[in-house]
């Protein structure tokens, strides 16, 4: 295998990006500045070293704890429990929600091995127990692995002192 077959093979793992679009990619990346280049494989090969989970709130970052968990600014009576650390990203870029988060690191799905004792669940709880929060959001994906993971966040908090709510 040559180094732009290698190229492709590897661009094509990424998720969303099959044959023909690691194909565009890895000739778009033959025509660049070889300064672009370095930079893209710096970028790509410091990630893990730099990048992290949060240790309040489990999304990525490369402070810990990170910058909307360290910002007083944010709401902190409001706790927004999302699956991913991208979709954190995504609430707040929408500009609507102003509080805290906290990633469960997936959805209860039985099917696949993955069960309560397998994402943040315990956390979750801890945080709830030790904070001030008084409202719970719940965004989960509207699949059936995030309404059951939705069902069970409800049974974990059902004897606690805040509001559980849960995004349409």
């Amino acid at each position: 295998m040559n180094a732009l077959e290698n190229l492709i093979k590897q661009l094509s793992r990424l998720p969303g990006v099959g044959s023909k679009s690691a194909t565009r990619m890895a000739y778009h990346l033959l025509k660049c500045d070889s300064s672009y280049n370095e930079k893209l494989s710096e970028a790509i090969g410091t990630i893990k070293e730099k990048i992290h989970k949060c240790s309040i709130c489990g999304s990525y970052t490369e402070a810990d704890p990170c910058p909307l968990c360290s910002d007083p600014k944010r709401d902190q009576a409001l706790l927004c429990v999302v699956e991913q650390p991208q979709d954190v990203m995504t609430i707040v870029n929408s500009g609507i929600y102003n509080g805290l988060f906290h990633v469960l690191g997936g959805a209860i799905d039985p099917l696949n091995g993955i069960g309560p004792d397998d994402l943040s669940f315990k956390e979750l709880k801890d945080r709830i127990s030790n904070g001030n929060f008084k409202e719970v959001i719940i965004a989960t994906n509207p699949t059936e692995e995030g309404d059951t993971t939705a069902l069970y966040i409800r049974h974990i908090l059902s004897g606690s002192n805040v509001t559980v709510s849960r995004l349409a």
